[in-house]
């Protein structure tokens, strides 16, 4: 009956998956590309990844709304080319883009620590921080970062994570304040064993799309307790989004049926730009934390989630599983070497001790 249930379910997410390939466009149409964004001068975005694809849309149009952004990427040296760039091109009537880079490996927790180190130790508020980077690495053998995690895991949804509670002190500062996670449909066809999540005592056969859809729903049911451990007075939401199917390499690793429609990709596939429009509405619509506010009151209600078309969604049903959730919440920070209890602590105002990066923070 359990197996059964389980292959119903995945049917269900399959379903959800074509459905937003052959239908986001249409979904989407009442959007203006590029997103349409209200001045966001006085306000910092941290945006990882931001030198390629969504994310460099992403943080290219927080800039030229007056924000003050953070490039946080590992290629330090294409980000300030691409300042240059952005900066001769800027429509802003000759004033420069607020833009600066800072240094942060996702394959590395120690990295994230440090990052998230240099930050807080600025003293000033922190607007949004949009968890943009992420990996899939099509049809290769199985991969682990030097922290001894698979990568996919790593990079989608634990260093996300670690840096997204170190950043609290940095959120709080700068409440109202946001935490976007980039997402995808494709978590309806995750699973996470809490005792496995890296795929390593053989449970599950490992595939590069089994890792992938597996981080992505990790990420998605630890935003939804993370959520509901923020107290009210933080002012943080949580909110995690999908960019669409976006015109990248994870299509190749998709069922048949889905990769026939590659031909089809002027018409079916967003572009970066567009892909870009969920993030951007999740970090800066004065609605939405409102809508994830209203989540809290349900203790069984997953986290806040929006689709392509900047419209809520239910996240897929195994992200409801309240008890899987907690043990995924709870392995999350011992695998990130952080105490269960950091996020009230840090709410709180009190030091937590981390295996990452300097020994307390």
């Amino acid at each position: 009956m359990k197996d059964s249930l389980g292959c119903i379910e995945w049917i269900k997410g399959m379903m959800n998956v074509i459905h937003e390939m052959f239908f986001q466009k249409y979904d989407a149409r009442h959007l203006h590309n590029p997103m349409q964004l209200p001045s966001l001068h006085n306000l910092t975005f941290i945006v990882t990844g931001s030198t390629s694809g969504i994310g460099l849309q992403t943080a290219r149009q927080l800039a030229e709304s007056g924000a003050h952004v953070v490039m946080a990427v590992r290629n330090t040296k294409a980000a300030h080319e691409l300042i240059q760039k952005w900066q001769t091109e800027s429509p802003s009537e000759g004033l420069p883009l607020n833009i600066e880079v800072m240094e942060i490996d996702l394959l590395s927790l120690d990295s994230v620590a440090r990052f998230a180190d240099l930050y807080n130790a600025r003293s000033e508020p922190l607007y949004a921080l949009i968890n943009n980077a992420g990996i899939c690495s099509i049809g290769v053998p199985q991969k682990f970062s030097k922290d001894g995690h698979e990568v996919h895991m790593q990079v989608n949804h634990l260093a996300p994570a670690l840096l997204a509670v170190l950043l609290l002190p940095s959120l709080i500062r700068g409440s109202p304040s946001r935490i976007v996670n980039v997402n995808s449909v494709v978590h309806s066809l995750g699973f996470v064993d809490p005792e496995d999540m890296s795929f390593v005592k053989g449970n599950k056969k490992f595939t590069s799309f089994v890792g992938y859809s597996s981080s992505k729903l990790a990420q998605v049911m630890f935003s939804g307790i993370l959520q509901k451990r923020l107290p009210a007075e933080c002012g943080i939401s949580v909110v995690c989004v999908s960019p669409g199917i976006v015109k990248t390499n994870v299509v190749r690793d998709l069922p048949k049926i889905v990769q026939a429609a590659h031909a089809w990709t002027p018409y079916i596939y967003l572009s970066p730009q567009e892909g870009s429009r969920s993030s951007l509405f999740a970090a800066t619509d004065p609605q939405v934390p409102e809508y994830c506010e209203s989540l809290k009151a349900d203790e069984r209600s997953a986290c806040a989630f929006f689709s392509q078309d900047c419209r809520p969604s239910n996240p897929a049903k195994e992200a409801w599983n309240t008890e899987t959730s907690r043990r995924v919440w709870e392995k999350t920070f011992e695998l990130v070497g952080l105490p269960v209890d950091a996020v009230n602590n840090l709410v709180r105002g009190k030091e937590v001790k981390c295996s990452f990066g300097d020994q307390y923070r």
